[in-house]
């Protein structure tokens, strides 16, 4: 079946063939139809298949056709996201999507001014991307109106219930109609998620896309077994093996982010990084660059490892193991998006070895070893050790150059 074939109004037809999608994935196929339909949706499948269209597509129709009969003004469409980077990018793909139809979008998140926010809002919108936070705090203040809420969307649910937003979603129902329909996507599934999801839905049509393998097919991925203080050595040789490759670095913490960072620079590799630290408008940059090839290397942490489309990321590296199996396939997920190809490398050290075993049991399956002689190994270091030496030893003269001239300066001021 063609996205032509489908009953959607002719300017959502349009903009769909603008974007060059042809036919629907997975997700999108067995989706779209019961949506349409009315129907309450449980839809499960992994991540870069699409799912964000899955639910734009006939929203937009939905909403375009009831617009159309003269409608009561107010919030029709509630889509709730959870991070700032996720609901910026499901706005992108809604105003891509609603180009001349009757269907206004907008998207509220924290770390921002609410003025601009209350603004637009007051002048009606119909698809409004929130993430919970400030839409709380806009609902609490009367600047914000759910009762007209047809549709709700809760986005990457299972990541939601991770940063321990379950109360703030329960909370959410009791500003909204009983009278709606519900569509719950995510990328994996467990006993609190589904209890949560039944809570919310009504004889939802459950849709499960869950191949053997979690992780995409066309994403080569593998681990080598490099030791916690070797790991910069290795990272350095990667990147300069392949400078033009656009590449996200995944690490723990936002500390390790930045660490990683400046020791990149002591090799001359320019890099950012992206974490919870950042000011909004700090994130915005850096995704703006990464996205327009402006930057190759992003260093992140598991903020941006969910349902972030980033375009032509060719490489993921794990300098540090996640916690869970979950994380490890939305991690490399970021590569190999829709039918590119993509690699992920995983560096594992000897502390992280039980995290490998974990994720392995839970994809049902070994990850694939790179073999690092002793010599290779050994030479990679030393080779990087003698680079970052003698960048320290530039450090240490320009700051002994520095000290001199400020001295210089004092006798003159004598």
């Amino acid at each position: 079946m063609k996205f032509s074939d489908y009953y959607v109004v002719d300017e959502l037809k349009a903009n769909i063939d603008k974007q060059g999608f042809k036919r629907p994935t997975d997700i999108q196929f067995k989706s779209i139809p019961a949506i349409l339909n009315g129907e309450d949706v449980l839809a499960i499948a992994q991540t870069g298949t699409g799912k964000t269209a899955a639910f734009a597509i006939p929203i937009i129709h939905i909403l375009h056709s009831r617009k159309m009969l003269k409608r009561p003004d107010g919030v029709k469409c509630l889509i709730m996201a959870p991070t700032h980077e996720l609901a910026l990018q499901i706005e992108n793909v809604f105003k891509t999507l609603t180009k001349k139809t009757r269907v206004t979008t907008f998207c509220i998140h924290g770390g921002v001014d609410q003025e601009p926010q209350k603004e637009k809002l007051e002048k009606g919108v119909d698809v409004l991307i929130a993430t919970p936070g400030r839409m709380f705090d806009l609902v609490s203040q009367g600047s914000l109106d759910l009762k007209r809420v047809e549709i709700l969307v809760l986005d990457e649910a299972d990541h939601m219930l991770d940063l321990g937003f379950i109360k703030d979603i329960k909370d959410l129902m009791r500003h909204l109609p009983k009278m709606r329909q519900t569509l719950f996507f995510s990328a994996t599934i467990n006993e609190k998620i589904k209890k949560l999801a039944y809570s919310l839905v009504t004889n939802a049509i459950r849709i499960q896309i869950s191949p053997k393998d979690p992780v995409a097919k066309n994403i080569e991925h593998a681990v080598a077994f490099i030791e916690m203080d070797d790991k910069r050595y290795f990272l350095k040789h990667l990147l300069t093996e392949q400078p033009d490759k656009k590449t996200l670095v995944f690490v723990r913490t936002k500390v390790r982010a930045e660490r990683v960072k400046k020791a990149m620079a002591s090799f001359d590799i320019s890099t950012e990084t992206l974490h919870g630290d950042k000011e909004q408008h700090e994130r915005e940059a850096v995704m703006s660059a990464f996205r327009g090839n402006d930057m190759k290397v992003l260093i992140a942490t598991d903020i941006s490892a969910r349902g972030i489309d980033i375009p032509d990321v060719e490489y993921v590296i794990n300098y540090d193991l996640p916690e869970s199996s979950e994380h490890y396939v939305h991690r490399v997920g970021r590569t190999g998006r829709g039918d590119r190809k993509g690699q992920a490398i995983s560096f594992c050290s000897a502390e992280e070895k039980e995290l490998l075993a974990m994720i392995e049991e839970n994809l049902g399956k070994p990850i694939h070893r790179i073999e690092i002689t002793k010599r290779d190994y050994e030479f990679t270091k030393a080779e990087t050790i003698k680079k970052e030496d003698d960048w320290q030893a530039l450090m240490q003269q320009a700051e002994l150059d520095n000290e001199a001239w400020e001295k210089k300066k004092k006798k003159r001021r004598k």
